[in-house]
């Protein structure tokens, strides 16, 4: 029997190097319920991208007690309206 050469047809890829994995924070889900006025009246106060980011920063402000970064919260929202 004669033997075949096979030539391999796949091209091969250059891989880059791995990245250094950086240890991520958990990240956790916390739902709330809210009527349309509320939802409507955070989109005004946040604008409808910041919303999100808007709810995190005063919740996490409330839970510190801390009036100053509450405060900080809002004067950046309304300068973003502005």
């Amino acid at each position: 029997m004669a033997e075949k050469k096979t030539e391999n047809t796949k091209s091969t890829k250059k891989t880059k190097a791995p990245r250094p994995k950086k240890e991520k924070e958990a990240n956790r889900v916390f739902a709330i319920r809210v009527t349309d006025q509320e939802l409507e009246a955070i989109h005004r106060a946040a604008g409808p991208r910041n919303a999100t980011r808007f709810i995190r920063q005063v919740a996490a402000a409330f839970a510190a007690e801390d009036e100053g970064a509450f405060k900080a919260v809002v004067k950046e929202a309304r300068e973003a309206r502005s």
